[in-house]
């Protein structure tokens, strides 16, 4: 049977970068895990016939030196590009968030389509299912992907973890997003730089071209709903036709080719932790991390890809103890 170190269950960006760090603190028997086909999480691009759309994270912006010296050698490998901004910049991928997402984790072991379904504590560690029947034995684990997700697996495991830790789990919340990602014959009327987020109607919360920003070489367009909307009309049939009716000042919808809906579940966490990480073992030994775990003196106070990064940074670093 299989034996790894420490086991990150989650392949976006809190579990990448915590994948990242401990490699680079010398930590070579990780494997990180995901129940998706590629890494990335909502570092999430599409291809749409010839072109492609971003239609998870957008941009990312920085606060902190940590990140900012991350950003400058993504920069120097041609990863991102700075988008637009100007107080704080806005950095995107070159090649879509799923390219960037991929460069990041090159180095690390990886297992896609791998759902993990239980974790039960023994001597040596954990021993981690899979719903494909596979198992192995991890001396650590790391759990990264939406809390609700944690909370549901942790149900289904036999573990003894600490009480008052795992209330705090159960207390963040998310909320969903609608993404409606269209492709048209002519080029769209939106601002040079591909992005709207102001004077939008009610419920719309971003619109962007993905050829003006430079990723696709057809014209497609990726929709934000907002959160309060999207919840609103979670699971209806007929939200493709709710949104394209609220943006028929935007577009022209004869010259549309094709569309398709994405709905995050988890987009945005309502309700966060300030705490970059939570010890559910209390030895270090099961530890939760992810972007809607904040370090106290977080200034923007939300799940964002800054967030994700620096929670996976500082879960890393409690682990190599």
């Amino acid at each position: 049977m299989d034996h790894y170190e420490i086991t990150i269950v989650g392949a976006g960006l809190a579990g990448i970068t915590a994948a990242r760090r401990l490699i680079k603190q010398g930590r070579k028997n990780i494997l990180l895990t995901d129940k998706g086909e590629s890494v990335g999480g909502r570092l999430a691009t599409r291809r749409i016939a010839g072109g492609c759309a971003d239609h998870g994270a957008q941009f990312f912006t920085v606060r902190t030196d940590e990140l900012e010296e991350e950003v400058q050698e993504w920069l120097k490998c041609g990863w991102i590009k700075r988008w637009f901004g100007d107080h704080y910049p806005r950095y995107t991928a070159v090649q879509g968030m799923s390219g960037f997402a991929k460069h990041l984790a090159s180095d690390i072991r990886t297992s896609l389509h791998t759902k993990v379904v239980k974790i039960i504590e023994n001597e040596g560690g954990y021993r981690i299912y899979s719903e494909d029947g596979a198992e192995w034995q991890s001396d650590k684990v790391l759990l990264t992907m939406p809390a609700p997700q944690i909370v549901e697996l942790i149900k289904k495991s036999p573990l003894d973890v600490v009480e008052e830790e795992w209330k705090q789990i159960k207390d963040i919340y998310f909320e969903p997003t609608y993404v409606g990602i269209f492709q048209f014959k002519e080029q769209t009327k939106l601002p040079e730089d591909g992005h709207v987020d102001k004077g939008l109607a009610e419920g719309v919360e971003r619109l962007v071209d993905h050829q003006k920003k430079g990723i696709s070489s057809d014209v497609v367009v990726s929709v934000y709903m907002e959160a309060e909307w999207s919840r609103k009309h979670y699971g209806e049939d007929y939200v493709m036709s709710l949104i394209k009716e609220k943006l028929a000042d935007y577009f022209d919808w004869n010259q549309a080719l094709s569309e398709q809906l994405k709905r995050w579940r988890y987009a945005q966490a309502r309700r966060v932790k300030r705490q970059p990480f939570i010890d559910l073992s209390g030895d270090g030994r099961l530890v939760v991390a992810g972007d809607a775990f904040l370090r106290l003196n977080d200034e923007a106070g939300r799940t964002r890809f800054e967030s994700a990064y620096l929670s996976g940074k500082d879960a890393a670093a409690y682990l190599s103890w």
